[in-house]
């Protein structure tokens, strides 16, 4: 089972397996206070594409689209992702205030379809 949450609100043990899925740290956030698992920057948009898309809703099928197909190139970046997520519950950690357009959103899509 994958899950998402934005990176400040509480970790708690429910979340399972915590993983943030941006290539920047959140901002005014210690590693302490966040309990990450694991840091996978590899499965985050690129710095080119997450500034092309610069969290405009309008971009968002095209964000997702091009998102995806780094993915696919990518499978390396994923696999060990959805190999967890078959075992047990994993939450994917996002720094975005946009709860309908983001990366980790989009990454769920994703790895939900290959599940």
């Amino acid at each position: 089972m994958i899950r998402l949450k934005r990176a400040y609100e509480p970790a708690l043990p429910s979340d399972g397996w915590r993983v943030l899925v941006e290539r920047l740290w959140p901002r005014g956030l210690s590693k302490a206070k966040l309990r990450l698992d694991d840091w996978n920057k590899e499965v985050a948009p690129s710095a080119e594409l997450r500034r092309w898309f610069g969290h405009d809703p309008k971009r968002w099928p095209q964000f997702r689209s091009r998102y995806f197909e780094e993915l696919r190139a990518n499978p390396a970046a994923w696999r060990a992702l959805l190999s967890r997520s078959r075992r047990g519950r994993v939450t994917l950690v996002y720094a975005a205030h946009d709860l309908e357009h983001n990366g980790a959103l989009a990454l769920k899509a994703f790895l939900d379809r290959r599940r």
